[in-house]
């Protein structure tokens, strides 16, 4: 906990963000006026239905899509689990082979795991020491059984940013459905689905300054796949539950947001995420950036610190009112090392000393010049009090 009064700095918005002011003004204007079921058929309900498929006339813009390619769920999770089961359930007449990464999202890797263990076959591509993946390494490893490939389009961890449009093409040559996890990119870099070759794509609207509770699914014209939830006839059968309108709402303009501010946006954190990177690794010996150095999200800084943990590292620099993360916020209860690390090839204890910090729209260069200033201190601290450290004759 910070002391009380103290300016807070907010270094964690991989985790999620803060909703932008216009997105909880139009929220509330929802909330307040437009409260009809969307599937009524008085003018209530109505209404409903027109700001939601306005919405998604929005959106499907955004990444080249068509509007009745867009689905709405409850989560990015929700959008994962089903591609993922959908896909399998719809095509397991035709093949039980599902492609993906060590490195995927928990959202990702958790309905895959449990496809294994109903005698679904599972290839994990082989990624390099700073996460990317081999379009050649894909291509080998499809076969006449192949009917998923999923890649995620960024890292939540590292940040290393993979080259989905070569992978997509792989897919298609192969006529194989390929899905990406977007939810760390959409919204922040450019996202062309027709010209990516995407035949799946999910994102969240938490992660652009959106509402929490609301996702969204690409599934490309054609793609059959079978719904993970049964119920009503909403959106189009492909997902019951009534949908969410006011945070449909906020999440369209969030996208409305990203359009006037994501180019400039991406240059400014880059720059910003940059001089952070440069000055704490020669602040801190034995210092390690993971993922990659130029394919990678703007915003993203992902080091590990040799002879101290990240938790350790975590909690002091909350102290000083600066909240950054050890990793995904979605295993920050683990003890575990990081899967992601693990698979980059980085040893177990260099993995437990490793930070994530996540820029954001509000992030200025004052508080990354507090962050370079308070965190160096924090480690020579740690390290001080560290056996380890002192074993290596290093005092």
């Amino acid at each position: 906990m910070c002391i009380s009064g103290m300016k807070r700095i907010y270094l964690d918005n991989a985790a999620t963000t803060q909703a932008a002011p216009e997105v909880i003004e139009a929220i509330q204007t929802c909330f307040r006026d437009i409260y009809g079921n969307p599937s009524s058929l008085h003018s209530f309900g109505l209404e409903a239905r027109g700001i939601i498929e306005s919405a998604r006339r929005k959106m499907a813009a955004f990444i080249n899509a068509s509007p009745d390619e867009l689905i709405f769920t409850g989560s990015g999770t929700e959008s994962d689990n089903t591609v993922i089961k959908g896909i399998a359930l719809s095509l397991q007449d035709k093949g039980d082979h599902i492609i993906t990464t060590a490195i995927e999202h928990h959202a990702v890797l958790e309905p895959i795991h449990f496809l294994e263990k109903q005698e679904f076959k599972i290839t994990y591509l082989p990624n390099d020491e700073t996460g990317l993946v081999d379009p050649e390494e894909l291509k080998k490893a499809i076969t006449g059984k192949t009917i998923l490939v999923s890649v995620m389009h960024a890292n939540n961890e590292v940040g290393t940013i993979e080259p989905i449009r070569e992978l997509g093409a792989v897919c298609r040559e192969a006529g194989v459905y390929f899905h990406t996890d977007a939810v760390q990119t959409f919204g922040h870099i450019p996202i062309d689905v027709r010209e990516m070759n995407i035949d799946l794509l999910s994102a969240s609207a938490h992660k652009l300054y959106g509402p929490k509770g609301v996702g969204l699914l690409y599934a490309r014209k054609g793609v059959k796949i079978t719904p993970l939830l049964q119920g009503g006839d909403q959106e189009k059968r492909r997902r019951a539950s009534t949908e969410n309108t006011p945070g449909i709402v906020g999440f369209a303009k969030a996208v409305e947001v990203a359009v006037s501010e994501m180019e400039k946006e991406a240059v400014r954190q880059a720059r910003l995420r940059d001089k952070l990177i440069a000055a704490l690794l020669e602040a801190v010996p034995e210092s390690k950036l993971n993922g990659h150095k130029e394919l990678r999200l703007p915003n993203n800084v992902n080091i590990s610190f040799a002879y101290v943990e990240g938790e350790a590292m975590l909690l002091n620099l909350d102290m000083e009112g600066i909240a950054v993360s050890t990793g995904s916020a979605c295993t920050s209860t683990s003890l575990e090392p990081s899967h992601v690390l693990t698979a980059c090839g980085v040893p177990v204890e260099l993995s437990h000393g490793s930070l994530r910090l996540s820029l954001g729209r509000t992030t200025t260069e004052e508080e990354i010049d507090q962050v370079i200033s308070v965190l160096p201190p924090i480690v020579e601290n740690l390290r001080a009090m560290s056996p380890l450290y002192r074993k290596q004759g290093v005092k």
